[in-house]
């Protein structure tokens, strides 16, 4: 039982690495936005004749855009070796050349001394209050890589919401009419034959996707019954009913509106529907959902216009998201071809019996999904093979966290099965030994295979691969973090040579990727399990510090880079963001410089100085610029809209999903030498949370945002009883006023 559990878990690591995503019909390739060639380790899969073709894109789509973006392929590892001089906080302070600017009681200032930095709560609402406050004091800024990441999550969240919703959401709507006026012509050819139940299907299919968009939508008298119960189930979103489509359970909890769609009646529409074409599947081997799928295809393709309206669709949301993870038209168009000839008409499929015999057998030989999104019981097997329309995305995260719930692996000494993962698989999958560690001691290891699938996830990830990395706008997020998980050595700054600043790291790429969940909640396949101061006495040296990360900041470089790149290829970036994402650009890059220089001891300029000063206002143009089309007054606060945020990750159908949140930002205080002098300089930074919750309740912004009593309920109270603890492998670098 376990060697075909493992072979079967390095089979879609070999597909993993290996795999390219294609964005147009004719790149059928499983993974990749961008115009890359493959590295010479990804081609060294040890699998014979498994060479994937060159993408000599980009490929024209509908409306004359290309389909494939080419970026360029980022330098790595410029940083030589760092060559800072050992330094350290005195037991008693004394050396801290501005501590007179602070007040610390005894445990915050021993947490202070042992550890060379210290988080705290009162960092505000949004990332950029603690550097304007520090402008203010004229106290030295520490910036860190966690309000960057940050700033981009907006920048991302909003680039992606104004596209949806002047753009997209349209289109889907058009696209939703033209698929369910073409499935009804269908319906009415092939009326009483033995594809007449897989024609109605469609017409009910597309009639809720329709309707979902637009209340006006007149739903067909034969297709009634199917399509009322799929709306009531939709909109009461409790949980796992059967699909009257499908005859298959499906998790309706899926489709309340989260992340920045909630709120906004447009986008909650947008998302609903979205969410039913991207989650119903019409499994392979059931042969009625199979002629349904064949229907689907053929009348998508055969109508240009529509074609070109999912293309356009799928295409910009595989930039930001990634591509299927799912078979679909494309996949089924060729089998089509295949089997039917380039052109047939439908009234040659009644009566045809043999030609689909054919049809089914050759889909039956598709590749399965590498991430399961079904609910699915005990015994059958892990991934199903099937058809989505426009199918949710392939994600690096999720398909590591596939091969780690049951059941991939096992029970555990209790009979217990690991239905949730946790958001440590995955840097622990990237290489991070502490991450692994700590799940150990958290019992993970215990359950059956854990150990072994993690080691084959750990081998195959280490291996560099350009493609895979550069596939889409969330695997360069992902990638920007990974040297996070990189312990510091000899020569770095003092407080970057503790593992409790390697846990801090470890706490920055979860709060940064809770961030990047949030954004793309609705396209990104989640994994299921089976079933100015005071200060007169003294002038304050208020020079700042950058977190000394030069890698992550050039990875950001050519993040926001490709970002801006893409998005005008596809003409979808107007002239303000255009130019916000090349200031984006050009801080990162300057945050690269100074932390380069840091790390040789060499003093940053005095105009660099000052760029850290300031560096505030420019968090706060973003948080701004992000919210432009949000609020028709004059005046933002923080406090409406600030940077805490939830969402759902992963699903126990038995009643439980994974919830990873943020709450308000954090301040860190850190111990750095700025010309000599030893002194503390204070940044923002992640406060992240992770926790189970009932599967008929996944949290929205708004209710996360109660329950933490960061804002007023729907009485106007604040709650302040029933707070989430955060993760315990977090508080031993923190300090909270509450623990005195």
């Amino acid at each position: 039982m376990r060697s075909k559990k493992i072979s079967c878990a390095s089979l879609a690591l070999l597909l993993l690495l290996i795999s390219v995503l294609g964005t147009a019909c004719g790149n059928q390739e499983r993974e990749g936005v961008v115009n890359q060639e493959q590295t010479d380790e990804t081609a060294d899969t040890g699998s014979e004749g498994s060479n994937e073709p060159a993408l000599d894109g980009p490929v024209p789509a509908a409306g004359g855009r290309p389909m494939l973006i080419k970026t360029s392929v980022p330098t790595e590892d410029t940083v030589g070796q760092p060559a800072v001089e050992a330094y350290a906080a005195a037991p008693d302070l004394s050396n801290i050349d501005n501590l007179w600017q602070y007040y610390m009681g005894d445990e915050m200032a021993a947490k202070l001394v042992a550890n060379n930095f210290v988080v705290t709560e009162g960092g505000g609402h949004e990332f950029f209050e603690v550097y304007e406050q520090n402008r203010y004091k004229v106290r030295a800024s520490f910036v860190t890589v966690d309000s960057l990441m940050h700033t981009y999550h907006l920048y991302f969240s909003h680039l992606l919401r104004n596209i949806e919703r002047t753009q997209l959401s349209e289109r889907l709507t058009q696209l939703s009419r033209r698929m369910l006026d073409n499935s009804a012509a269908q319906y009415e050819q092939l009326s009483g034959s033995e594809w007449e139940e897989a024609a109605k299907r469609n017409v009910a299919f597309f009639t809720v996707g329709a309707k979902l968009l637009d209340d006006n939508t007149q739903i067909p008298a034969y297709a009634e019954d199917m399509v009322q119960w799929e709306l009531d189930c939709i909109n009461r979103a409790e949980g796992i009913e059967v699909s009257t489509i499908t005859g298959e359970d499906e998790d309706y909890s899926q489709y309340v509106p989260r992340g920045y769609y909630e709120g906004d009646l447009g986008l909650e529409r947008y998302f609903r529907a979205m969410m039913w074409y991207g989650r119903i599947h019409f499994e392979q081997e059931n042969e009625d959902l199979d002629r349904s799928a064949l229907l689907m295809t053929k009348a998508l393709f055969e109508d240009a216009e529509a074609y070109g309206l999912w293309e356009a669709i799928y295409a910009v949301t595989a930039f930001f998201a990634g591509a299927s993870d799912d078979l679909g038209v494309c996949e089924y168009q060729t089998v089509i071809q295949q089997v039917y000839g380039e052109e047939f008409h439908v009234d040659d499929l009644a009566g045809n019996g043999g030609a689909f015999e054919q049809f089914h057998e050759m889909t039956a030989s598709l590749s399965a999904p590498l991430i399961n999104s079904l609910p699915v019981r005990d015994g059958e097997a892990n991934t199903i093979p099937g058809f989505r329309f426009m199918g949710q995305r392939f994600t690096i995260d999720a398909a590591v966290m596939q091969e780690l719930i049951y059941s991939r692996v096992e029970e555990n000494g209790a009979g217990e099965r690991r239905m949730l993962p946790d958001v440590l698989d995955v840097p622990a999958a990237l290489g991070s030994d502490l991450a692994l560690r700590l799940l150990t001691e958290n019992g993970a290891v215990e359950y059956a295979g854990y150990l072994e699938n993690m080691n084959w996830l750990r081998e195959g990830l280490s291996r560099e691969n350009t493609t895979l990395w550069s596939a889409s706008l969330y695997a360069g997020w992902l990638n920007t973090l990974r040297p996070l998980l990189t312990p510091k050595g000899e020569g770095y700054p003092v407080f970057m040579q503790s593992e409790e600043w390697l846990k801090k790291g470890l706490e920055c790429f979860a709060g940064s990727f809770a961030e990047l969940k949030h954004d793309t909640v609705l396209y990104s396949k989640q994994v299921m399990a089976e079933m100015g101061g005071d200060y007169n006495e003294q002038t304050p040296d208020d020079r700042g510090y950058v977190e000394p990360e030069p890698l992550v900041y050039e990875r950001f470089v050519n993040l926001a880079g490709q970002t801006a790149e893409g998005l005008k290829q596809y003409g979808m970036l107007d002239a303000a963001d255009e130019e916000n994402l090349a200031r984006l650009t050009e801080i990162a890059g300057r945050l690269q410089t100074i932390s380069e220089k840091e790390l040789r001891e060499e003093l940053p300029t005095e105009d660099e100085f000052e760029f850290i000063k300031t560096y505030g206002g420019n968090l706060e143009h973003f948080w701004r610029e992000s919210l432009r089309d949000e609020n028709s007054g004059e005046q933002l606060l923080v406090e409406e809209y600030p940077a805490a945020m939830v969402t759902d990750i992963a699903t126990d159908p038995n009643g439980q999903v994974l919830e990873v949140a943020t709450g308000n930002p954090a301040t860190v205080y850190v111990v750095v030498k700025v010309d000599g002098k030893v002194k503390i300089a204070s940044g923002s930074v992640y406060s992240f949370y992770q926790f189970a919750w009932p599967l008929s309740d996944r949290l929205t912004d708004s209710k996360w945002r109660q329950m933490m009593g960061l804002q007023v309920d729907e009485n106007g109270y604040y709650n302040y009883d029933e707070r989430v603890e955060k993760p315990e492998w977090t508080r031993s670098y923190r300090y909270s006023y509450e623990w005195e």
